[in-house]
């Protein structure tokens, strides 16, 4: 058989995840590709992994399966696929000659139609995790609601992103968490029961929030839950300070600047870990303007997409000046919100020259659009005080 056929029959088997590996040039930048079926209907994710970074994109059925051909005959030696049943096995030798090997899988997904319930999730259905029950996730024997699937799909893959970069946190002493904005703390709640009630550390967790009846309605809950090292306090973010030294700081929907304080405090207390989800940013689309690049600003809804991308993007590099390895990753899908980046840092050892030139990045951008923003701001005050 040749490649097309057995792609064929690959896709016949309706695999819900396939990773490409050993590339054909050591000169080529991604080392591997992870694609997953979000559904059938939406179509499917491709991760493209560098050494450092991870990037991604989303492509319907018709298009992942050109793509996938595409990739095999160019790029990749090496194609691993998982249907509900068998794991496939493609490899391309070097003189062209092709294999094609099944076996069945270790753990072969049970439901037909809904494969992404086979994916072994941290949150496991089957365990009565109280949080996901309150919210209508989880029946009170620890089953997914049909009609909640989706949502539950979202809160692993949180808690997954967070689980890449658990190991930067220090294992043997009280791990501080502050959670900006925390709403009505569904993620703080799920967050807590993964760091210590899988993870078993020593975690402190603070939520802070601007109403009086949502801390209230926290604190009533993590009570009844026994979540008695999650604590919650009525406060603005721009003025907050933590008395304990700050471990990770998570900001999930934060409006306009507030997700830039939250980053701005984050830096200062030097925090390991920093997950955020921007929301409503509005303040580079009330400034940004351009002779050159007019054509962005002519169209309402262009120009307001373009300042929320440059938002993130500038907020980045800024974090990655500052010393974090820093990724923008897509959070749900588009189809769910259009808030769907999330701001992944990690405080490591940045080479000056990369600090450098992240920074000079903004500077270039803030100077065409005439902008200047928040985080650049409290950063520069902060270094000349």
């Amino acid at each position: 058989m040749d490649l097309q056929q057995i792609l064929e029959a690959l896709w016949e088997a309706e695999p819900y995840k396939l990773i490409l590996s050993n590339p054909v040039s050591k000169q080529f930048p991604y080392q591997k590709m992870v694609i997953n079926c979000l559904n059938r209907e939406t179509g499917w994710q491709v991760e493209k992994y560098t050494q450092k970074q991870v990037f991604h994109e989303n492509k319907n059925t018709e298009e992942i399966q050109t793509y996938l051909k595409a990739e095999l005959e160019t790029d990749y030696r090496q194609c691993n696929a998982w249907d509900r049943e068998q794991e496939h096995t493609i490899r391309i030798s070097k003189n062209g000659r092709i294999t094609w090997q099944k076996r069945r899988a270790v753990q072969a997904p049970r439901a037909k139609t809904e494969h992404n319930r086979k994916k072994n999730y941290i949150l496991e259905e089957g365990t009565v995790i109280p949080p996901l029950v309150d919210m209508g996730i989880f029946t009170s024997e620890g089953r997914v609601v049909r009609s909640m699937y989706d949502k539950y799909r979202q809160i692993n893959r949180f808690v997954e992103m967070v689980d890449d970069e658990i190991n930067s946190l220090p294992g043997d002493q009280t791990i501080t968490v502050v959670d900006f904005g925390c709403g009505k703390s569904y993620l703080t709640f799920i967050l807590y029961y993964y760091l210590v009630e899988l993870k078993k550390l020593n975690v402190r967790m603070i939520g802070l929030d601007l109403k009086e009846d949502v801390i209230r309605n926290c604190r009533r809950a993590a009570q009844k839950y026994g979540y008695d090292r999650l604590d919650f306090e009525l406060g603005d973010i721009s003025g907050y300070d933590c008395p304990y030294p700050v471990d990770m700081v998570i900001s999930l929907h934060a409006c306009d600047t507030a997700t830039d304080y939250a980053l701005y405090h984050a830096v200062r207390w030097r925090a390991k870990l920093i997950f955020s989800v921007p929301c409503c940013q509005h303040e580079l689309n009330k400034q940004m303007k351009s002779e050159r690049l007019s054509i962005l600003n002519r169209y309402g809804i262009v120009k307001e997409r373009t300042a929320a991308l440059m938002t993130d993007a500038v907020r980045g590099n800024l974090l990655t000046s500052c010393g974090y390895r820093t990724q923008l990753l897509e959070f749900v899908d588009l189809s769910h919100t259009p808030k769907n980046i999330l701001i992944r840092a990690v405080r490591t050892v940045i080479p000056k020259s990369v600090q450098t030139k992240a920074l000079q990045e903004v500077e270039e951008l803030k100077k065409e659009f005439g902008f200047q923003p928040t985080l650049d701001e409290l950063l520069r005050k902060d270094k000349g005080a």
